[in-house]
C-alpha cells in the first residue's frame, strides 16, 4: 500500500508553507488575471496551511520579483507540481504563461514535460465540463 501524506504533513515548516504558497501565487498570476476559482483555491489552501494575510500579502506586493522556490524533498516536488497543475486548470482553461511556468517548475524539479502533461490530462478529465 502506498504511503500517502497530507499537504500539512509534507509542508511541516513555515518556510515550506510560504515557499509552496509563493509558487502557487506565481502560477495563479501568470496570465495577469486572477479568476474567482483561482482566488478561491488560493484562499482555501492558505487557510488549510494556516497562513495569515500578513504572511502572504508581501507576495502580492512583490509579484514582479518573485521566482519559484524549489523544494528538496521528492514527495514535496510532486505534490507541489500537482497543486500547480490544479491551479493552472482551475479556471477551465490553460493559459500559455501558466503552462510555461508549470513546465519550468517540472523541469527544475526533474519531473519533465511528459509527467506535467499526464497530470494535466488527469486534472482536466476529473473536472466537470
Amino acid at each position: 500500500m502506498q504511503n500517502t501524506r497530507s499537504l500539512e504533513e509534507v509542508l511541516n515548516t513555515p518556510q515550506k508553507k510560504l515557499a509552496f504558497y509563493q509558487n502557487l501565487v506565481l502560477v495563479a498570476a501568470a496570465d495577469k488575471v486572477l479568476e474567482k476559482d483561482e482566488s478561491d483555491l488560493l484562499l482555501s489552501i492558505g487557510n488549510r496551511l494556516g497562513l495569515s494575510a500578513d504572511e502572504v500579502m508581501p507576495m502580492a506586493d512583490n509579484l514582479g520579483v518573485l521566482t519559484f522556490v524549489i523544494p528538496e524533498d521528492g514527495l514535496q516536488k510532486t505534490l507541489e507540481l500537482q497543486t500547480l497543475v490544479q491551479m493552472m486548470t482551475q479556471d477551465g482553461s490553460i493559459h500559455d504563461k501558466e503552462y510555461a511556468l508549470c513546465l519550468e517548475y517540472a523541469n527544475r524539479v526533474g519531473l519533465g514535460k511528459a509527467i506535467l502533461d499526464d497530470m494535466i490530462k488527469q486534472f482536466t478529465a476529473a473536472q466537470p465540463q
